[in-house]
């Protein structure tokens, strides 16, 4: 048996034992989406949103990309945060970063990942640039890398306040409120590290008014 094989097997496996729990549950996840929580995190096959939070499928909508990063010219991650916040209406955004993450290992190197890596591990030496005063007093160790994807994860919570499409969810239905989250994978505990409510003012030169 080929490894994907395996895949569909259990797929099968995981789907008998749904209906023989629930015997409605598809029919409920076919006609209803109704989840409370967007969640923006690594692309990491160590850290299954569902899984960490104990959820079931339909309670969290999921985006997931290289060190769970908002940027502002991502047209997908930007459609996710439409879709999710406009006519999903979720009440809380999580952005989750993990300790040990490969993505801010490698931004903190000089190596040259090749153009289109590179150009999105920018994103992270932005944040070290940042932080960097603080950062460099930490040495060389997990220490530092452990600190800067505390503060990438913090300016990725701040990227989506400076959104129009959070704002003006904000202005006009107060939500949703934003999380930043780091998981340990040694202990399998989620680290909340900074939040914002809905309403929250941030530099005025990247406030929006007039909303269409």
């Amino acid at each position: 048996m080929t490894s994907y094989e395996k895949l569909l097997l259990e797929n099968k496996a995981w789907a008998t034992e749904k209906v023989e729990d629930d015997p409605e549950f598809f029919s409920r996840l076919e006609h209803l989406q109704t989840p409370e929580f967007l969640w923006i995190g690594c692309s990491d096959s160590r850290v299954p949103a569902n899984e960490i939070t104990g959820t079931q499928p339909g309670e969290i909508f999921v985006h997931r990309n290289i060190a769970n990063l908002v940027i502002n010219t991502d047209v997908n991650l930007l459609s996710v945060l439409e879709y999710a916040v406009s006519v999903l209406k979720v009440k809380h955004i999580i952005i989750c970063g993990h300790y040990g993450c490969g993505g801010v290992k490698a931004a903190l190197t000089n190596n040259d990942h090749k153009q289109v890596l590179n150009m999105w591990l920018r994103n992270i030496k932005d944040v070290y640039r940042l932080h960097r005063a603080e950062l460099d007093k930490l040495g060389e160790g997990d220490e530092r890398v452990n600190r800067l994807i505390e503060l990438t994860v913090k300016e990725q919570v701040m990227n989506l306040a400076k959104t129009s499409i959070v704002q003006k969810a904000w202005k006009e239905e107060n939500r949703p409120h934003l999380h930043g989250w780091v998981y340990s994978l040694s202990n399998g505990l989620i680290n909340p590290i900074f939040e914002m409510e809905a309403g929250t003012h941030i530099d005025p030169v990247y406030e929006y008014e007039n909303f269409r």
